[in-house]
């Protein structure tokens, strides 16, 4: 059976703390999970996962930056007032540089890898904001979505959806809200941290019916399916 990538991460981590704890035991080394800054993982591990199952993402880019650089003022390295100062602009020149090398850095990766994602019309993001979104009467081909400290409203209610297709969706400290039309069956893999999925689709029974297929990372959030 062939491990989901997202899986294999977690797994590695969960095994390397194991390694640490259990090295404490024999006195091989002093292994403390909790060292100045340790709540910080819980955005760049996320973070990082998604990277590899996405891709580069500008939530996950962002994100991962944020957590790096609170872990990096947790250890002293970074003064805290100065962070302080630095996040708002350093989120709009990572937003910068991912609009200019958006085709460069584009990965459609994924755990259903054997759709044929073809990209949509855009990435669906929110960061320390709320964003809505409607596609009506024209051709949804699948899309990117992010949220991070803020929330994401997508209605495809009235999208035109003929062929399975891929979303890829992160929430980190966040909500994203997928409105799918009656037609379509959805499917979720979902890699949750203190978060998670409620998928209330309907439940199409048309085995001839497009399917949406969502890989979503949820951490300290939640993603709702409607």
């Amino acid at each position: 059976m062939r491990l989901k990538t997202s899986n294999l991460l977690w797994g590695a981590f969960f095994i390397l703390i194991g390694v640490g704890f259990a090295g404490n035991a024999f006195s091989l080394w002093d292994f403390n999970l909790f060292f100045s800054g340790w709540w910080t993982l819980f955005i760049i591990v996320p973070c990082i996962i998604s990277l590899v199952q996405n891709g580069f993402r500008t939530g996950n880019i962002i994100g991962l930056a944020i957590g790096v650089m609170l872990l990096l003022s947790s250890q002293g390295l970074i003064d805290s007032a100065v962070l302080g100062k630095l996040i708002v602009p350093f989120i709009f020149v990572l937003i910068g540089l991912s609009l200019i090398f958006k085709n460069l850095f584009q990965s459609d990766k994924g755990i259903h890898s054997n759709i044929n994602y073809q990209g949509g019309s855009s990435e669906y993001s929110a960061i320390f904001g709320g964003n809505t979104y409607v596609v009506s009467g024209e051709k949804f081909l699948g899309t990117t979505m992010n949220a991070i400290f803020g929330g994401v409203d997508l209605n495809l209610r009235d999208a035109i959806i003929d062929e399975d297709i891929l979303i890829n969706a992160t929430a980190i400290f966040g909500g994203i809200d997928i409105l799918v039309p009656d037609n379509v069956k959805v499917k979720v893999s979902n890699v949750p941290i203190f978060g998670g999925v409620d998928n209330k689709a309907g439940r199409n029974t048309d085995p001839n019916a497009p399917t949406i297929y969502i890989n979503s990372t949820c951490m300290f959030g939640g993603i709702d399916i409607k």
